[in-house]
């Protein structure tokens, strides 16, 4: 039985226009269309396929899907990564400590709670009420995404405290308060030692929401290292990149402490993640003074410029790069989501780590 006809898709004349797209998927059409005749009506498609999904459909696609990708929100991200992120990626945070990276772990679910999008965050360093105060403290208030289920915590800390209860029963009025709506909103991994309990934990978490929409945030991949056997961990990130990332079209976000030459587990991973994300302290900058730089590494699939970026944080409005201004002390933010000034900036004609060029400037586009 054939469908109401679906209205022809406005095209370029000429079968071989190269910005041609398919009249169902919306997919350009890289060589001779497959065609089809309708109420004397020709329609153009990429492939048979396309051409039966059309006959059978009530709908076609009225917009082009392609490679999907999403900005992420992060001020200090934004001049590395001038087309976003994939979709499907696992990404690599390595940063040093100091450098805020519970606060870019902290932005990157906020950034994604403020498009409406759906967030977890997999626990393995603080209590859920920890979490809630961490985020309070960054100035963000988070209680109405857990009272409505957007923000979802995983917890993989808990099993360490005797007595969770006794826990509670010790928290001042205003802390009870926040441990309350968190629960509401926590699922707990009772032995997070076992890699498929954690996976399994994640999945429920997400089982709520829609594929190709939310972000997954793992505090730290280096703590989970030290719960498991090596082979354990590899397979663990290989089956979460998987069946999150690959299967489900969600980023995950991996936190990774970089301590000393930092080549063991999880900083070996590059050959696995999808991108790796630099943070460190520099003293080359500024006398006496530790600057945090910021640096994409590698994104695949997308254009990255792996160039050093100053940033600072800014209570309600994240990591934010700074860029020079001559005979300042200030300079304004590169796309900050707030668009206010930063607090610090960059000193012209200095560098940062690995660059070879003044400011860091030189472009090394994937």
């Amino acid at each position: 039985m054939e469908p109401e006809e679906p209205p022809a898709a406005e095209r370029d004349e000429g079968a071989d226009a190269p910005d041609e797209r398919c009249d169902y998927c919306r997919l350009p059409i890289p060589e001779a269309p497959v065609t089809a005749e309708r109420n004397g009506e020709t329609y153009h498609f990429c492939s048979s396929p396309c051409r039966e999904m059309m006959t059978t459909e009530d709908r076609v696609f009225t917009e082009y899907h392609g490679f999907r990708q999403f900005d992420p929100g992060v001020s200090a991200l934004r001049a590395g990564l001038p087309q976003g992120i994939p979709r499907n990626s696992l990404v690599l945070v390595s940063g040093e400590p100091g450098t805020r990276d519970k606060a870019l772990h902290g932005e990157l679910i906020w950034r994604a709670l403020q498009r409406g999008e759906p967030a977890v965050i997999v626990a393995f360093l603080d209590t859920p009420v920890a979490i809630v105060q961490e985020f309070i403290g960054l100035g963000w208030n988070v209680l109405p995404y857990l009272d409505s289920g957007q923000l979802r915590i995983l917890d993989c800390f808990t099993y360490r405290l005797d007595d969770a209860d006794e826990m509670v029963r010790g928290m001042s009025d205003w802390t009870h308060h926040l441990h309350d709506v968190a629960m509401a909103s926590t699922d707990t991994v009772r032995d997070p030692t076992n890699p498929q309990a954690v996976l399994n934990g994640l999945e429920n978490c997400l089982d709520g929401m829609d594929d190709d929409e939310g972000v997954v945030v793992i505090d730290s991949l280096t703590e989970f290292g030290s719960l498991v056997q090596p082979v354990q961990a590899y397979d663990f990130v290989k089956d979460l990149r998987a069946s999150v990332c690959k299967a489900r079209t969600v980023p995950v976000f991996v936190g990774a402490s970089r301590i000393g030459n930092g080549d063991d587990f999880p900083h070996d991973l590059g050959y696995i993640a999808d991108g790796v994300i630099d943070l460190v302290l520099d003293d080359s900058l500024v006398e006496d003074t530790l600057m945090k730089r910021i640096r994409v590494r590698k994104m695949s699939g997308v254009r990255s410029i792996r160039r050093w970026a100053t940033y600072e944080f800014t209570e309600g409005r994240g990591l934010v790069a700074a860029k020079p201004s001559e005979g300042d002390e200030e300079g304004e933010d590169d796309g900050d989501p707030d668009g206010a000034k930063t607090e610090k900036s960059q000193p012209d004609g200095e560098h940062g780590p690995d660059s070879g060029t003044a400011g860091g400037a030189a472009a090394d586009p994937e």
